[in-house]
């Protein structure tokens, strides 16, 4: 037998990001540049370890290597959140 509450379920096809779409790419980028500019300011120590050799040194705090991968991470990580919530709502 086959329950009543499988059958009150809405068959839907997820979206699976098979076709290729920039314009996540464009939101990660941004939240990553976002999070290169915010997180070297609120980092304890950013100035520990090797520099980043970044073009712009004093526009990004002047972070070291390690504060820039977090910051990348953190920026990764706000972005998918982002696009997958964009995406879930068919914004993009």
């Amino acid at each position: 037998m086959i329950s009543s509450l499988l059958l009150a379920v809405q068959s839907t096809t997820p979206n699976t990001g098979v076709g290729l779409n920039f314009s996540g790419t464009v939101i990660i980028v941004i939240s990553s540049l976002l999070a290169l500019f915010i997180i070297p300011r609120v980092v304890r120590f950013p100035h520990v370890g090797p520099k980043m050799p970044l073009p712009f040194p004093s526009l990004f705090n002047n972070p070291s290597v390690g504060t820039f991968l977090a910051a990348m991470s953190t920026g990764h990580l706000i972005g998918v959140g982002a696009v997958l919530g964009l995406t879930n709502l068919g914004r993009i």
